[in-house]
């Protein structure tokens, strides 16, 4: 492995759940000396097991390896004067500082960029909201179920015409506010190390979901299907753009925005030849002007009806049409493509199970794939992070007699 890109880079984030973790983790990944803040009780993903099927156990913890590994741990009582003068001796020398606090209980802890910015004029001061800094809503609660789905457009639009919305699962708006954090960090920590100066960056659940959204948000300024939403796919202007039911129930995606250009291939590809020069059908103009687009979408249905999803993909691969099998999370798992990518790692834990844990989507061709280490234990490192401050082993003694520093006790070494 090459020279990690943040080697020497300090991070310090007091952050709990996905977002902001996940930015960390990121930037760990990448060399940096990530050190988490937790409190005694742990960091609330630590106990989401039962709403994902798995054990809860400490030592067996796929999600939260998934945002905290390679990162390290001190448990601080952040109430008490002397676990807020370790957490300010942390910042000293940090780079960065990460936090999905809600802005009031920053500015009541005296951690708000405008307080900190005066004693650490140097530190990228990055921070995680659910709804934006502004604004009406500005102090709700936000999770990705409610700022990112619901509010951002997709649980309305996104679902067939006269159907529930899609069910959502937890992480998915998290991890697209993790990477945007990361990479407002990195453009920052560039700024900071070139001036001298901090920086504030802020993104949130919602902002993403915008941004996400914004090719047909912008649409929406004009009638047209943007404010027809949500449709019937069967119904739609491009009838091309659809997941088709196979002969075993499985679906396949197909992708042609232009569908001039790809009429006469996916009819060749259907075994349709006999509508090649069909003037209702094509060119587009013709199938709109006429209405026949319900029409177009029946017969791919059909046809796709008498194949099954495994016979689809030599015909679609030959034919060149852009498609994709609608994969489970038990598939993906074993996807050849991504194990090439080392999208995955097989992680052995110590009660001997191997489980495959997923890795950030962001890869390096000199500095290579990085190390994978778990998610560290309830303040697993912290003597460790406090005698690197200064700090006595009496010292630190007393902390944990006082309850000002917490490790968590592992049965595994005792």
């Amino acid at each position: 492995m090459g020279k990690k890109l943040l080697d020497g880079i300090k991070v310090v984030e007091l952050a709990t759940f996905i977002a902001a973790a996940g930015a960390g983790r990121f930037l760990a990944d990448c060399g940096a000396d990530v050190i988490k803040i937790e409190s005694a009780k742990g960091d609330p993903l630590r106990h989401t097991a039962p709403s994902e099927g798995r054990p809860l156990d400490m030592y067996e913890n796929t999600t939260w390896d998934l945002e905290n590994g390679n990162k390290r741990c001190i448990s601080l009582n952040m109430k008490a004067p002397e676990g807020k003068e370790a957490f300010f001796k942390l910042l000293e020398d940090a780079d960065v500082l990460i936090t999905n606090w809600r802005v009031q209980a920053l500015e009541r802890a005296g951690l708000d960029y405008e307080t900190l910015k005066v004693k650490y004029p140097k530190l990228v001061y990055a921070m995680v909201t659910g709804y934006g800094e502004y604004g009406p809503d500005k102090d709700l609660p936000g999770f990705d179920f409610t700022a990112f789905f619901a509010r951002g457009g997709y649980l309305h639009s996104l679902r067939q015409k006269g159907t529930v919305p899609m069910n959502v699962v937890p992480g998915v708006g998290d991890h697209n506010v993790a990477m945007n954090l990361a990479a407002g960090i990195l453009a920052a920590l560039y700024h900071a190390k070139e001036t001298g100066q901090g920086e504030k960056v802020e993104t949130s659940l919602f902002e993403t979901a915008v941004y996400n959204m914004g090719m047909m948000i912008q649409a929406a300024n004009y009638d047209g299907p943007a404010r027809e939403y949500p449709i019937n796919i069967r119904e739609s202007a491009n009838p091309f753009n659809a997941a088709w039911r196979t002969k075993d129930d499985r679906f396949i995606q197909t992708c042609m925005p232009d569908y001039n250009t790809y009429y006469k291939q996916f009819m060749k590809a259907l075994g349709r030849e006999d509508l090649l020069e069909n003037e209702n059908y094509f060119p587009i103009q013709n199938l709109q002007a006429k209405g026949l687009g319900t029409e177009v979408y029946d017969i791919c249905m059909e046809a796709m009806e008498k194949k099954t999803a495994k016979e689809w993909i030599p015909v679609l691969k030959e034919h060149d049409i852009a498609f994709s099998v609608a994969q489970s999370w038990e598939e993906i798992l074993e996807d050849e493509q991504a194990w090439a990518n080392d999208c995955f790692y097989k992680m052995q834990y110590d009660n001997g199970n191997v489980r495959t844990l997923v890795r950030p989507p962001v890869k390096f061709q000199e500095m290579g794939v990085p190390e994978y280490k778990g998610g560290p234990l309830i303040g697993e490192q912290g003597p460790e992070i406090l005698e690197g401050l200064g700090y006595s082993k009496e010292d630190i003694r007393g902390f944990q007699e006082k309850g000002i520093l917490y490790v968590w006790k592992d049965e595994r070494k005792h």
